[in-house]
């Protein structure tokens, strides 16, 4: 199982929400690539980026922070939040990310997510899906699309869609532990799917339950900055 740290950015910052709340919002570190850059050094491979600023509006905002760790890191990234064009793939995977999350344009445009999965590859990209009481919620968190994740992912996977990000918002910044029952439902439906949990993970036991269910990530943000981890105890992990 792949440890994937992140870096949620607002204003170029360095943050973390609690729940998905923009009101509840911590800037920890001023500066993002210099955080990429600590990950690098402690020999970790891989970042989950998120631009919440384009998230929230619809279209990437950050560049110019994606272009600086992706010029001054060796890591393998995946990035979203806000990616909306063609224009935007093309870009992204020019500069280097390893593989763009789809979020919001999966619910709203599902025909283009579709082209995309078919012309540029499933592996280039991650169909991200943040929940609420099952429910996938869009725009940054702030509107429910209706949908549970099983109906959504059922879209996508006879068009080849090969790894889903799912971040269960209740348990996202509470640092009270994953929201196992429902990566068992999702595996139980798409036992192929590649799965990264997100939200909530803060122990190394948390870590080792979700290896268990033999998930193919574990996304870690608050937990890091909390210093409820040290970067080499993701590491040891991570060897297993």
């Amino acid at each position: 199982m792949k440890i994937i740290p992140a870096i949620d950015i607002v204003d170029g910052k360095c943050v973390r929400l609690t729940q998905g709340d923009f009101g509840q919002m911590k800037v920890y570190r001023e500066d993002p690539v210099e955080v990429a850059l600590e990950f690098q050094a402690a020999d970790i491979e891989y970042l989950h980026l998120v631009d919440l600023d384009g998230a929230k509006k619809g279209k990437v905002e950050n560049w110019e922070v994606v272009e600086n760790i992706l010029d001054k890191t060796a890591l393998t990234i995946d990035f979203g939040g806000g990616v909306q064009t063609e224009s935007d793939v093309n870009y992204l995977l020019d500069l280097g990310i390893s593989q763009v999350n789809i979020g919001s344009l999966a619910i709203k445009e599902p025909k283009k997510f579709i082209r995309w999965l078919k012309k540029y590859g499933p592996e280039n990209f991650i169909l991200s899906a943040d929940v609420k009481n099952e429910y996938v919620m869009i725009n940054g968190w702030l509107e429910s699309a209706k949908y549970r994740v099983i109906e959504l992912v059922d879209q996508f996977i006879d068009h080849g869609l090969e790894y889903v990000t799912c971040t269960d918002i209740g348990s996202d910044g509470m640092l009270n532990g994953p929201n196992i029952g429902l990566y068992k439902k999702i595996k139980a439906r798409f036992p192929d799917l590649k799965i990264n949990a997100s939200g909530g993970i803060a122990s190394i036991d948390d870590l080792l339950q979700l290896q268990y269910m033999n998930l193919h990530g574990a996304i870690i943000g608050k937990a890091i900055y909390e210093g409820r981890f040290n970067l080499s105890e993701i590491k040891k992990i991570h060897a297993r």
